[in-house]
């Protein structure tokens, strides 16, 4: 009786490390990736194409936004988190816990509805609109016809990137904040007089993007900081971070798909870059 306990024991034993072992196997061919909106049509087709070449690995991506990105992967909740600002520069995140992967560039612009009859400001006007001084578009050469300002939400590091340029220490004017660069790109284009700001790659034929100070928001001229609002792309992750996510961050930083898929999609390749920029938001030559 007593050996039949000890070999029922034991089977139990070694089937509970085969499925311990099956179970560490598929958690290790899953990855899930949340953050940034702005980078989030990146990851997406990158792991797409990269799941293609690598059938056992699974990875989900989802948006939220840089804070969300940024907290989610200090917890550990997920294994990469996107941002499109240092993790220096958000509030409750110890930094220096994390690893920054830089895999592109994002230019950011003004975006306004076609029907203002708008396609260049200077800096002193973007200011000026979105601190709510200047209301009307009739002000800056448009329209007879009130500037609706769309913001995006607290958190958001687009957000953060656009008024560290446009507005330094002044405060934005009270407006309806959206979450994602997606919402913001179908609000302004359906919404006469409204004006807002997205990454490149969502600019398309139902908005107009803004020339700043007579600057086109164009890669080269954000690679050689002509155009200053621009961010890297980062990608986070914990100090010890798996095989599986360093791998798949090394394949978007490969030239091939920083010549491919990053400038199809409208980011600017990290290779191209002219300028360099810190956490201090400084800008010097590479």
């Amino acid at each position: 009786m007593k050996k039949t306990l000890t070999l029922v024991g034991a089977m139990l034993a070694l089937l509970l490390l085969i499925t311990g072992c099956g179970k560490s196997k598929n958690q290790d061919t899953k990855m899930t990736i949340v953050g940034s909106t702005a980078l989030q049509p990146l990851v997406e087709q990158a792991s797409s194409q990269y799941s293609e070449k690598n059938s056992n690995i699974s990875i989900t991506v989802q948006g939220g936004g840089s804070g969300t990105g940024l907290s989610q992967v200090q917890s550990g909740a997920v294994v990469v988190g996107d941002s499109d600002v240092f993790a220096e520069q958000a509030s409750g995140i110890k930094a220096s816990e994390l690893t920054d992967h830089q895999v592109a560039v994002v230019g950011i612009v003004p975006v306004v509805n076609p029907k203002s009859g708008i396609k260049n400001l200077s800096m002193k006007q973007l200011e000026g609109i979105f601190t709510g001084k200047i209301t009307n578009w009739k002000q800056v050469g448009g329209k007879n016809e009130k500037i609706i300002v769309i913001n995006r939400a607290q958190g958001s590091g687009t957000r953060l990137t656009f008024e560290q340029q446009v507005l330094g220490n002044k405060t934005a004017v009270k407006s309806q904040e959206q979450d994602s660069n997606g919402t913001v790109q179908q609000i302004v284009g359906s919404t006469p007089g409204a004006i807002s700001y997205v990454s490149f790659s969502y600019v398309n034929n139902k908005i107009q993007p803004i020339s700043i100070d007579n600057v086109k928001p164009t890669a080269k001229n954000v690679a050689t900081n002509a155009w200053k609002i621009w961010s890297y792309e980062h990608m986070y992750t914990q100090k010890k971070v798996s095989d599986k996510a360093a791998d798949f961050i090394k394949y978007i930083q490969s030239e091939s798909v920083q010549d491919g898929l990053v400038k199809q999609l409208g980011y600017i390749s990290i290779h191209d870059m002219q300028v360099s920029k810190d956490e201090n938001n400084q800008v010097t030559d590479k």
